[in-house]
């Protein structure tokens, strides 16, 4: 049996587990949660209806929050205008350098960024990066020629979100830090992306559970007027 600590017991007797919340309600009852010594990220975690053998039916996508994810992102650029890159804020930037340094093991950075016709010699990583989700990808928009504009998309806060092989998917949505005002609107512009991403065919209910959380909190079931009657 798992054992939890005594700040996370502390956290359940706050928590009503058989309550649905709205967003006001949970990010009350989440700032009222014992915290850690670190800030801790805050997800909107989803259970998603879909079948995740079906290629049809994968979800994904990527949202920009309107105040941030609190993170600071680490943004490599496979290009050969690494100058260009760097200048508009890419930690690291190259081409062929950079593909060999990666290949030999480095992975300091967060956000894997490519032009177009960088990424003939880029997918060569598709065995490194992909596992990790790094790999750059034109659905997320980390695979374009405007590579100032990517750049500037990922360190304003634009997340990217996938759903794993049991139908289950994170969305970071910002830091317990965060005012609460700032925490609801990253979550309904989360919200609104991830129900925009319904893949087309599917038969049901497209999101079955969503539950807020802070990294080292219990989750908060939300209401499901947040996501049924807009999913249907």
């Amino acid at each position: 049996m798992k054992k939890h600590s005594k700040r996370f017991k502390e956290a359940l007797k706050i928590v009503k587990s058989e309550k649905a919340y709205n967003l006001d309600e949970a990010l009350a009852s989440m700032s009222k949660t014992p915290a850690v010594k670190f800030d801790e990220t805050v997800e909107l975690n989803f259970r998603l209806g879909v079948d995740p053998k079906q290629s049809t039916q994968m979800v994904r996508g990527t949202v920009r929050l309107p105040n941030g994810s609190g993170k600071k992102v680490r943004v490599i650029v496979f290009t050969e205008n690494a100058q260009a890159a760097l200048d508009a804020g890419a930690e690291f930037a190259g081409l062929k350098d950079m593909i060999e340094k990666v290949q030999g093991g480095w992975m300091d950075f967060d956000v894997a960024i490519s032009t177009t016709s960088a990424m003939k010699e880029v997918r060569s990583l598709a065995r490194v990066l992909g596992p990790r989700g790094l790999m750059p990808n034109p659905k997320s928009g980390t695979v374009s020629d405007d590579v100032i504009s990517a750049i500037q998309d990922v360190k304003a806060g634009r997340v990217e979100y996938k759903m794993d092989k049991t139908a289950n998917m994170a969305v970071v949505v910002g830091k317990r830090s965060f005012e609460a005002s700032k925490l609801k609107e990253n979550a309904e512009a989360a919200l609104k992306s991830v129900l925009e991403s319904r893949p087309d065919g599917i038969k049901g209910q497209y999101i079955t559970n969503v539950t807020l959380a802070s990294t080292m909190g219990p989750g908060l079931k939300l209401s499901s007027d947040l996501y049924t009657s807009k999913s249907r």
